[in-house]
């Protein structure tokens, strides 16, 4: 994947303090993750790298509204998120509470998403982009090319890639830029990085080269048999996973 400036861009999903920052609802799930990946860090050095160079950068975020209480039936995580207020805001055009909420930008990125430069789209409502405008400001930019990290790696940034695969678009996850939670409750470890996204997308990471001491996309080996087997299993396990969370909430 060749990235140029006229054809590429940054986007990130959910930079926000929920789940980035400490004081975060979603922070004792995810903050092994985030620590082994470096995840703070690499983002904030492909926000530098990307105003520095003149690429532009995308927000998909992500919030509930008062009005989302009044839905009829949610997914497991749509209703737990929705009991504990968690990216809750108190309306689409309130601001009331928002500054350093769980809903608001991690203060760091704060410099880089509000500069007047990067377009902050409007929220995904569930997991992918297909409820919000982000394919809509990509096209009418000629993007057609996309860097994609953010938060939670199997939730909004999977669901973000498989999406903008199916409407056209190339896409490399960089996979050290992005985290989630290694273990759910029911007792289940789950690895939710490479080999699952590497069978979607490109899997660069961020490496610092020598003796210059700049970041620079460190290309991954293309996936090796081995590879594929662990991918068709994990997709098997998903599956099996979804059918029986969906048979529990009925």
């Amino acid at each position: 994947m060749k990235i140029h400036r006229n054809d590429t861009a940054v986007v990130f999903t959910d930079p926000q303090n929920e789940v980035l920052d400490e004081r975060g609802l979603a922070w004792p799930l995810v903050r092994e993750s985030l620590q082994e990946n470096n995840t703070i860090q690499n983002m904030e050095r492909i926000f530098k790298a990307a105003k520095h160079h003149g690429f532009e950068v995308f927000i998909s975020p992500h919030y509930f509204y008062p009005a989302d209480k009044a839905w009829k039936f949610n997914g497991p995580l749509e209703a737990d998120e929705v009991a504990t207020g968690m990216f809750a805001r108190k309306g689409v055009l309130n601001l009331d509470g928002l500054e350093g909420s769980g809903a608001d930008w991690l203060e760091r990125f704060r410099p880089y998403i509000q500069d007047g430069r990067t377009v902050v789209v409007a929220p995904h409502r569930v997991f992918g982009p297909e409820t919000n405008d982000l394919v809509l400001q990509l096209r009418k930019r000629n993007v057609g090319k996309i860097i994609l990290g953010g938060m939670l790696a199997n939730m909004c940034v999977e669901a973000h890639l498989r999406e903008l695969l199916e409407q056209g678009f190339e896409v490399a996850v960089v996979k050290d830029a992005t985290a989630a939670p290694k273990t759910l409750g029911m007792g289940l470890r789950i690895h939710c990085g490479p080999h699952q996204l590497r069978i979607f997308s490109h899997m660069p990471s961020l490496q610092r080269t020598k003796p210059s001491g700049q970041w620079s996309w460190v290309p991954e080996a293309r996936p090796s048999g081995a590879d594929w087997a662990i991918g068709r299993r994990m997709l098997a396990f998903w599956r099996i996973l979804t059918m029986r969370i969906q048979t529990a909430g009925r």
